[in-house]
């Protein structure tokens, strides 16, 4: 698989391994299509997980990795790290804003609903496009620095963040289908989610001798963004129907995520 994959052009190589990482994310969300009938319960339990595994995904997935582009600058892991996380945090703050100033004519509850379900859905889509320009960035170094050593590297990224996705996948759709959203829209949602991989791969691939400097900048603006959908709008709500439930699931989510992404990254 190695040997066939190597020898076809860089960016083909980073499109088919960018579309496995779309695919699994596809996977976790085809979760939700069989679920029959969820208890509320366990819906918001599923909250707390995907909280979980959101906090531990903008540390592992996207904070440290950052962190490793930098290497020894200062400069950059105080500009484009902190300042990046901050920025997604800010814009988080805005959109959740925005939308409920476009949604006023809803009841309150519809209000939340929807305001909960579009900022879980961004950060999620907004996460997953510094990972595939993380991936389109690792190959497309191979071809320009002609070093082919890093290519087993590059490839274990990418089937590392596959793997990583599915819980992913499943963070987006089942929260919606919680939330009063159908089994084949959530579904799509959650495939949605995922397309940007590929997109921002090739990209990154193509340009990645321009691309490589920001990535930092990238990756810490979607932890900023997934860290406070997770602390403000995932987790209070859980906890509000079940404290201890909600502790644990938190907990279970991040554990699975942080072990996912050490062992397969």
């Amino acid at each position: 698989m190695l040997g066939w994959l190597a020898g076809l052009p860089i960016i083909l190589v980073t499109f088919i391994m960018s579309s496995f990482c779309w695919l699994c994310t596809s996977i976790g969300a085809s979760f939700v299509l069989f679920c029959q009938k969820i208890s509320p319960k366990y819906m918001s339990a599923m909250l707390s997980f995907a909280g979980g595994v959101m906090i531990a995904s903008s540390f592992f997935s996207l904070i440290l990795p950052a962190l490793e582009y930098c290497k020894d600058s200062q400069i950059q892991k105080s500009f484009f790290v902190v300042g990046g996380f901050i920025l997604g945090g800010i814009f988080i703050v805005l959109s959740s804003l925005f939308f409920e100033k476009k949604l006023y004519k809803f009841k309150n509850k519809k209000i939340e609903t929807l305001k909960r379900n579009i900022l879980l859905s961004t950060a999620i889509t907004l996460h997953n496009i510094p990972e595939g320009m993380a991936i389109g960035v690792a190959l497309g170094s191979i071809a320009v620095l002609g070093d082919f050593s890093m290519f087993i590297p590059a490839i274990m990224l990418a089937v590392g963040i596959g793997i990583q996705n599915i819980p992913e996948g499943t963070s987006v759709s089942l929260p919606l289908f919680r939330d009063g959203v159908n089994a084949k829209k959530s579904f799509l949602v959650g495939v949605l989610s995922g397309i940007v991989e590929p997109i921002f791969a090739c990209f990154a691939c193509i340009f990645s001798i321009y691309v490589a400097p920001v990535l930092p900048l990238f990756l810490a603006f979607s932890a900023g963004a997934m860290m406070i959908v997770a602390t403000t709008e995932l987790i209070p709500e859980s906890i509000s129907h079940n404290k201890i439930l909600s502790v644990f699931f938190v907990t279970l989510g991040f554990a699975i995520m942080s072990f996912l992404d050490i062992v397969f990254t």
